[in-house]
């Protein structure tokens, strides 16, 4: 990676879960950690209602405990950026682990670089497959209990599960312009103001 790199394609992809849930995105390199979850949790569909940690090697990055009660506390996310983790680690997998309680583990590959190109506009949705699974449902394993639950009527939770979940939920169907207007609704939020000069 070259100093003048700017951007990079990032294939994001729902560990462990089938039919598979993948977002492909443009992001500056210099975002902040903290807004590559918001990216993700836009790109995604998630509803950003839990705790966040990025991992590459032996590192951690996450909002820390104010109280710091629990054990070792990772590396502050609002304070890093994406080219930071890339430069101190090497790494061209990153994970980004949503809902502690859940686990979902999201394997973020690197897959393109790009130079001397301009950040305005990103980050930018290229592509969405599969529908983000429900908040709550029990990470990869009670997704797929879930699944099974909802398309069979004989199942004993058949009633209580489709009325538990999001009306009429497809995994396979994507909003795709609703997680680009997200994602696109971010840049516009981030994007660099121009300072005006006051005439005198």
């Amino acid at each position: 990676m070259s100093l003048n790199t700017t951007a990079v394609r990032i294939k994001v992809t729902l560990k462990d879960v089938k039919p598979e849930v993948m977002r492909c995105l443009v992001v500056p390199l210099t975002l902040r950690l903290d807004r590559l979850h918001l990216t993700l949790q836009a790109a995604f569909g998630w509803t950003n209602s839990h705790l966040f940690e990025f991992l590459a090697g032996e590192a951690r990055w996450g909002i820390p405990d104010p109280d710091g009660d629990f054990g070792p506390q990772p590396i502050d996310a609002r304070k890093t950026r994406l080219s930071n983790i890339v430069q101190e680690t090497g790494a061209k997998t990153i994970h980004y682990l949503y809902d502690f309680g859940d686990s979902w583990d999201h394997v973020i590959k690197l897959e393109k670089w790009f130079d001397n190109t301009t950040t305005e506009g990103l980050p930018f949705l290229l592509e969405a497959a599969g529908r983000c699974p429900p908040e709550d449902v029990g990470g990869a394993p009670g997704y797929a209990e879930y699944l099974d639950a909802i398309s069979d009527p004989t199942h004993p939770e058949h009633e209580h599960m489709r009325l538990w979940g999001p009306e009429q939920f497809d995994p396979n169907v994507v909003d795709r312009k609703a997680l680009e207007a997200a994602v696109n609704e971010l840049s516009d939020i981030w994007k660099p103001r121009r300072r005006t000069t006051r005439s005198k």
